[in-house]
């Protein structure tokens, strides 16, 4: 294992990570085939736009929430899966930096990686609510869960990954899917907390709405709710982030009292929304340090 690690860090460097143009999927599946609760009996269509730079696509407008798998080659997997949860403040999901760039590395490193295509709370013509995202989340992990065998997967080794309202989404999950959470957290540049002075104010009137009441902001400020049982977590951010770099200070302190193993990493410059593509930075260096911590903490088989 420490042979296959050391090969596939050296393999695929942080800055060939981030690609100039999408590439295909593995396998996309839809979460409800049932039905999506709460959809309209007309949905209008999704909305794809790919930033004047290229290679940035967004995605907003869904009404169909999909999860998109990317598997690593059958000799290399090492029993460890991932669901990610882009950005985009609840309004549109940042699809190809915060989501296909990041599960093709970890894919590379033997990890499946699964790329959350989730529900706004409210989308233009019709409002979902709150438990939106996290509903679709949940749905993420039982199929994950339900085809581990066949894709190499151990049950207890699928953790969650959000940046920035993908953060605050991961770490929900961490702290509110109780029955079966999340094996471990990673927390890239992630909004944290909806309480006032320390909340991205756009990300949260877009999940509560415009004044939400004092229950609801208590409920998805995940910071107020770690105990004994919140998975270990590994954290980024930068000291000049408009996301205040509390959020993750907060969630980290509040593992610190219950006693749960995390490993925070401030750095002083790169802002927001960098995903893997700051390599001339020493922020751009945060995935080969999550994954030495990821084999640290025993995550790979052995």
């Amino acid at each position: 294992m420490t042979l296959f690690l050391a090969a596939a860090l050296t393999l695929i460097p942080v800055q060939d990570a981030g690609a100039s143009k999408p590439r295909p999927a593995t396998v996309e599946f839809g979460l409800w085939p049932d039905g999506v609760p709460g959809a309209p009996a007309e949905i209008s269509p999704e909305v794809l736009k790919d930033r004047p730079e290229g290679g940035d696509a967004h995605v907003s407008n869904v009404h169909v929430p999909t999860l998109t798998v990317h598997l690593p080659e059958p000799g290399k997997r090492t029993g460890c899966a991932v669901i990610i949860c882009p950005g985009g403040g609840y309004g549109l999901l940042a699809i190809d930096k915060e989501g296909h760039d990041i599960a093709r590395w970890f894919a590379g490193q033997g990890i499946v990686g699964a790329v959350l295509k989730y529900r706004m709370p409210r989308p233009s013509g019709h409002v979902y609510g709150h438990e939106a995202p996290l509903a679709d989340c949940r749905k993420a992990f039982e199929l994950v869960r339900f085809h581990a065998d066949k894709w190499g997967v151990d049950p207890q080794r699928v953790g969650v990954m959000g940046f920035s309202a993908g953060g605050h989404l991961a770490a929900s999950a961490s702290v509110q899917l109780l029955e079966k959470p999340p094996a471990f957290t990673i927390l890239v540049y992630p909004v944290v907390s909806m309480l006032e002075g320390i909340s991205h104010r756009g990300s949260g009137q877009n999940l509560l709405g415009p004044d939400a009441p004092e229950e609801l902001i208590h409920r998805f400020s995940s910071e107020l709710h770690v105990t004994a049982k919140t998975p270990p977590a590994f954290l980024v951010h930068t000291s000049d982030d408009p996301v205040k770099v509390s959020n993750s200070r907060l969630y980290a302190a509040a593992l610190e009292v219950a006693g749960v193993p995390f490993e925070l990493h401030v750095f002083a410059r790169g802002g927001h929304g960098y995903g893997m593509r700051r390599p001339d930075l020493p922020v751009g260096q945060w995935p080969n340090l999550l994954a030495k911590w990821m084999k640290a903490e025993r995550y790979f088989k052995n």
